[in-house]
């Protein structure tokens, strides 16, 4: 299914709205969430919104909440997300820390009892268009086995880092789970009958497998690096807690109020004026950019990208061809 920029973020506004969010919520959700689409990040953009909705009906995410300060301390702020969209969340958390950064330099914002962010790079890519350095992530609830284990005990926790491209083009962006393949992507592959590029879990049997069906049904997705990914999501998860005064894994999962349903995110906001200057940062992205993708392609290699540079391609087909979304989640989305 193709259809429009426009035509895709107005159906989804409908159906915000339809379950609970004001106008102006629902027009910047709905946004964010094409936004994410047209980036070619389909599982989190459009196939996220039943998902959304049907939180919304059955109260896990409030649509009235705001956003309350709980503590300020300088370069750092914690805020009570109470619930409410996490989309709106993480914007008023990237907008205070970029403020906060304009004041000292760094600025540290954890965001605590909030909801699923959808796209995590949606915010580093936000600030990075705007000057700054990200360093963000969330915790999630337990999706994801540790490593030597069987049982999820792990969340799958996002965690981004973006600064400004060179010569004020599109920014560099690392937006990445802890596993092999977040579960969104085991659903966009699994939806296209596509087996993955290379093993991304287990199956019941606990064989390695690279059928994404398979991995959902086990659970038992793969932490990236083996045990280190495994040792990177467990700080992530503490870390996430500590930083915003909330809760971990272990407490989401007790609470069992949904993907993310009171997470921990912590928004780390630099500016890098206060360390360089504007063209010295861009020269130097830009030689590290030339450098690393002047490397000769590996066999059966399409060749080397810069972190976030794979986002133009889904642009071009996009805005020739309309913006793809699946048969099945659109028929879905429609009938909301």
């Amino acid at each position: 299914m193709r259809v429009s920029f426009d035509e895709l973020k107005n159906e989804i506004k409908r159906v915000f709205m339809k379950y609970g969010l004001s106008e102006e919520k629902a027009e910047t959700c709905a946004r964010i969430h094409t936004e994410s689409t047209y980036d070619g990040i389909y599982s989190h953009g459009s196939n996220r919104v039943p998902r959304f909705a049907d939180y919304l009906q059955k109260g896990w995410v409030d649509p009235k909440a705001e956003p309350t300060l709980e503590k300020d301390m300088g370069a750092i702020r914690i805020y009570n997300g109470n619930m409410g969209p996490g989309v709106l969340n993480a914007l008023f958390g990237a907008d205070r820390a970029m403020e906060l950064a304009d004041q000292y330099g760094i600025g540290l914002v954890g965001l605590k009892n909030t909801t699923h962010w959808m796209r995590g790079g949606t915010y580093g890519k936000y600030v990075a268009e705007k000057g700054y350095v990200a360093i963000m992530w969330t915790n999630t609830e337990a999706c994801m086995p540790p490593w030597g284990g069987k049982d999820c005990r792990l969340g799958n926790n996002p965690f981004v880092m973006a600064c400004p491209g060179p010569d004020g083009g599109s920014p560099v962006l690392m937006d990445m789970a802890m596993s092999q393949y977040a579960y969104g992507k085991l659903q966009v592959t699994r939806l296209a009958g596509k087996k993955l590029p290379f093993p991304g879990g287990y199956d019941k049997d606990g064989n390695l497998t690279d059928d994404p069906g398979a991995i959902e049904d086990s659970m038992r997705i793969l932490p990236i690096g083996y045990w280190k990914g495994s040792a990177f999501a467990f700080m992530l998860d503490i870390l996430g807690s500590v930083l915003s005064d909330g809760v971990g894994a272990v407490d989401m999962n007790a609470a069992a109020k949904g993907s993310c349903g009171g997470c921990s995110q912590v928004m780390i906001v630099i500016d890098p004026k206060k360390t360089t200057t504007a063209e010295a940062m861009s020269e130097t992205v830009k030689r590290a950019v030339e450098y690393i993708k002047s490397a000769e392609p590996s066999e059966h290699s399409g060749g080397v990208r810069a972190p976030g540079e794979g986002i133009e391609k889904f642009h071009k087909d996009h805005d020739e061809n309309g913006i793809y979304v699946d048969d099945s989640v659109w028929a879905e989305i429609c009938a909301l």
